[in-house]
């Protein structure tokens, strides 16, 4: 482990998870005053009852990707296409609508997320499920020129938990170019994961669980609040393993706690937890 290695700093992005009452573009602006390289917009806000606004404020998705690149941000990607292991010509539609608006609005990415209300499958019809899905996507990937992040889930309901199965379905089908994995701080833990994936990981997301009664089974996105000095989720162990071992992608906030979702001054939390990061990452 070099001396290099050991004082590299993280590179923070906002997802819209983290401040949904603030419309596409005064998050934005968010991101931008804490020298973020980037931000994460959602189409599913609406439907978790966190906003009332439709994906891009009903603007173009071309007009706010101008305004994310205006305020010298990238827009590191589009969520999220839910269920995508369990493939039907309407997930094709679905996951085909979230392509085409990363392409016009010039996101880097797009976001499959897998069911998280597995069913008991047979055999290996877990394994073929995703593997379906993954090379269906690879020629609507290839025609707009993204990538997909798939983002195992870290609850034991999930239909794909561990990111070494990932990586092993995306090798079986050759997607090695068109598909990343997320590392979900939050969901490494659950999962109890111990292996890290930086040559396959796209993003990081990052959030804290500080509540001492929780056993892990019992974390939810509720749970989820900013990473400060309480945090059971060893946060700065993963962060020092990803970036050690070279990953010099972006660490994005991804907060789901309603205590989270209702500061009034977002930027001053936000900041307070990224020099908590980086102060203690410098030890």
């Amino acid at each position: 482990m070099n001396e290099a290695a050991m004082t590299a700093q993280p590179t923070f992005a906002l997802n819209h998870m983290t401040a949904p009452r603030l419309d596409c573009r005064k998050f934005i602006d968010l991101a931008a005053s804490l020298n973020c390289v980037g931000v994460e917009l959602r189409n599913d806000m609406a439907d978790k009852k966190l906003t009332t606004a439709q994906f891009f404020d009903g603007e173009s998705p071309a007009t706010i990707g101008a305004y994310v690149r205006a305020k010298g941000l990238r827009l590191l990607g589009l969520s999220e296409a839910y269920g995508f292991n369990a493939w039907s010509d309407s997930m094709r539609d679905k996951v085909q609508l979230l392509i085409t608006q990363a392409a016009e609005a010039g996101a880097e990415s797009i976001s499959l997320i897998p069911r998280n209300d597995a069913p008991v499958y047979a055999g290996n019809e877990r394994d073929e499920a995703l593997r379906r899905a993954l090379g269906e996507i690879i020629p609507m990937l290839d025609k707009a020129k993204l990538i997909a992040l798939i983002e195992p889930l870290g609850f034991v309901t999930s239909s794909l938990r561990h990111k070494a199965d990932a990586i092993a379905s995306i090798k079986a089908v050759g997607g090695e170019a068109h598909f990343k994995l997320v590392h979900d701080t939050f969901h490494h833990h659950l999962a109890g994961e111990r292996n890290f994936f930086p040559e396959f990981t796209g993003i990081v997301h990052i959030s804290g669980v500080v509540d001492p009664a929780l056993a892990p089974e019992d974390m939810q996105d509720g749970h989820r609040i900013l990473v400060d000095n309480r945090d059971r989720l060893d946060n700065l162990e993963q962060f020092r393993a990803l970036l050690n071992a070279g990953y010099a992608g972006a660490f994005s906030y991804e907060a789901f706690s309603a205590e989270v979702h209702a500061f009034t001054a977002p930027a001053v939390s936000l900041r307070q937890s990224m020099e908590f990061i980086v102060t203690n990452l410098a030890r």
